[in-house]
């Protein structure tokens, strides 16, 4: 392969990652924003992160459109491929990201004008800024190409899930108590969801990072904390 040809298919692979980092961005401000938004009751704010939104799908096509063509023209192998394959495997979790924090955003419009006790808002700040610190630790980790800083996200994991376990019993338990929460505490019980599962794509992302480097899955199950599948079974309490 010429000099020419090895220039400018390693300017390609750092277009790649230029749009990567572009979309990480965006999808941290989306997540950042829509839980301010959440904790602040900012429908305002809500209503740019569900804008923004659009910005991170046009990046993940442009992703898709730049790695086919990439590996159309360039046919790579090892290292390269994996390059490759990472950056779709990381856009799409990115654009998974965004559609969570813009469903949070939605809700948050949607609560507008309900009743809404500030004492079901406390368990959201503490597992959104985890949520936050573990993506922005992974794509840092992508960028570098850290495999330890990204296994460190995939075992912490299970820490989200039980910060969402225990919201999801409180949360649960204010719904019991009075069914006047009925209707909020659900539009919040699925903003607990999403922020939990922007934790599971960081994971992913971790995963891939780890693939990337070394051409294999982490060794070992995900670690894994939600139990809040066995909570729907809790007793009413007694009037």
């Amino acid at each position: 392969m010429s000099d020419h040809i090895v220039t400018s298919f390693d300017q390609e692979l750092r277009e790649l990652r230029n749009m990567i980092a572009e979309m990480g961005g965006l999808a941290e401000k989306s997540v950042a924003d829509s839980v301010e938004a959440l904790l602040k009751r900012d429908s305002q704010r809500a209503k740019a992160v569900i804008d923004l939104d659009a910005s991170i799908d046009k990046l993940q096509r442009q992703v898709e459109e730049r790695a086919i063509l990439i590996i159309a023209k360039r046919q790579p192998l090892a290292l390269d491929l994996r390059e490759i394959v990472s950056a779709l495997r990381v856009a799409n979790d990115l654009e998974r990201i965004g559609d969570l924090g813009k469903n949070v955003a939605k809700r948050v419009v949607a609560i507008q004008g309900h009743m809404q006790p500030n004492q079901l808002f406390g368990g959201f700040d503490h597992m959104a800024d985890l949520v936050l610190e573990q993506l922005k630790q992974v794509l840092d980790s992508f960028a570098q190409r850290n495999v330890e800083e990204a296994l460190s996200v995939w075992r912490s994991d299970g820490e989200i899930d039980a910060m969402y376990t225990s919201l999801f019993r409180e949360l649960l338990t204010y719904m019991m108590e009075d069914p006047r929460n009925i209707g909020f505490c659900t539009h919040l019980l699925f903003c607990a969801k999403n922020i939990e599962r922007i934790g599971d794509h960081a994971t992913n992302i971790a995963e891939t990072v780890h693939y990337l480097v070394t051409g294999e899955s982490p060794a070992g199950e995900r670690p894994k904390a939600d139990t809040s599948t066995s909570l729907v079974d809790l007793p009413v309490p007694a009037k």
